[in-house]
């Protein structure tokens, strides 16, 4: 039974706000914003997170592993593997397109990768400029878009 501003009561369910059943750290969204996630053991798990932790990890494990990797592919990495992610990201944000799940996890997996790559420099140079460089960047970029979403109303949740 839900009471809405109006003071009437619903008994339908499907009124009520939805609640909120996991921690923020583990969903990363609000309850309205649950079709991000992906359900595990009864919690919401983001899905985004469930794609890029795991690919960055193997690949900078893979990458570090021997010679076999020509580091001077890294910057061309860091910065072309994520770009596609990040646009997505803002124009998510600023309402221009639709969250598709799908294309979510697609671009997640392939900034994964330049993450694993930026860790994999980061272990051998903690102040590697370009590493330091493409998070700068692509945070204030990301981070301008969710702040420019919100306050025009149009953020994705």
């Amino acid at each position: 039974m839900s009471t809405d501003p109006g003071g009437s009561t619903s008994l339908d369910p499907a009124d009520d706000p939805p609640m909120a059943d996991t921690p923020m750290m583990l969903s990363h969204h609000w309850p309205d914003a649950y079709d991000r996630c992906a359900v595990i053991a009864g919690r919401h798990v983001c899905r985004r997170c469930l794609v890029l932790y795991p690919v960055a990890l193997l690949s900078g494990v893979a990458i570090s592993i021997g010679s076999w990797w020509p580091e001077g592919l890294n910057p061309v990495v860091l910065w072309l593997f994520p770009l596609p992610g990040v646009i997505e990201f803002v124009l998510d944000n600023l309402g221009r397109i639709e969250y598709s799940p799908v294309r979510q996890m697609w671009l997640s997996g392939a900034g994964a990768v330049a993450a694993g790559v930026g860790y994999s420099m980061y272990l051998k140079d903690t102040f590697d400029p370009v590493v330091w460089a493409v998070v700068a960047v692509y945070t204030a970029v990301c981070v301008a878009a969710v702040v420019v979403g919100h306050r025009r109303g149009t953020a994705a949740s």
